[in-house]
């Protein structure tokens, strides 16, 4: 039979090896990445279009940055025991999420006129905009899932690593758009 200081120890390191093999796989995602940003210098230089649409790209890296903060607020929500705001910053997250996404679509749309895919700063723009555009989908799906997860009552201020896991992905989807857009919208 284990005691009770025995029990805590195992949670403690599964929390541990989790919270590990969350850095790791976040390592991995940094070099995808960084190799599709070295890329972008290694076959365009700092040349980009003239009807890049700054305007709009600023907007949407100005609503990733807001859907960061809100999931942050989310994860402090829930680690207070504090279910409702919980559920209202995921949600506002997922929300600003899906307008990125809508930005994002709105650019392609642009893009495809004066750059397509053919093009060489259309395949890079397509590409590295495509692979940032779907890490943000599976992020929204798990917030989706938290939030699910989250009103069954699932998370506490004792147990939520699930929230925590979640929000730091996002997190690292926002911080490789903070790359991502100098790299195509601003350098010239």
């Amino acid at each position: 039979m284990s005691t009770h200081s025995e029990t805590n120890t195992h949670i403690g390191n599964s929390l541990s090896l989790k919270r590990i093999g969350l850095w790791v796989f976040i390592l991995s995602e940094t070099f995808l990445f960084g190799a599709l940003i070295s890329t972008r210098y290694y076959l365009q230089g700092v040349e980009r279009p003239d009807h890049l649409n700054q305007p709009l790209g600023l907007v949407i890296s100005i609503v990733l940055l807001m859907s960061s903060l809100a999931a942050y607020r989310g994860e402090v929500a829930v680690s207070y025991n504090d279910q409702k705001k919980f559920r209202i910053n995921i949600i506002s997250t997922i929300i600003l999420a899906s307008i990125f996404l809508v930005g994002v679509g709105w650019e392609w749309y642009e893009a495809f006129q004066y750059f397509p895919p053919s093009s060489a700063f259309g395949t890079i723009f397509f590409t590295m905009t495509g692979i940032h555009a779907f890490h943000v989908l599976t992020g929204m799906i798990a917030l989706i899932i938290i939030v699910k997860m989250g009103s069954d009552g699932r998370f506490n201020s004792n147990s939520y690593w699930g929230v925590e896991g979640v929000v730091k992905y996002w997190h690292f989807v926002d911080v490789a758009w903070v790359f991502i857009y100098p790299t195509l919208y601003l350098v010239n």
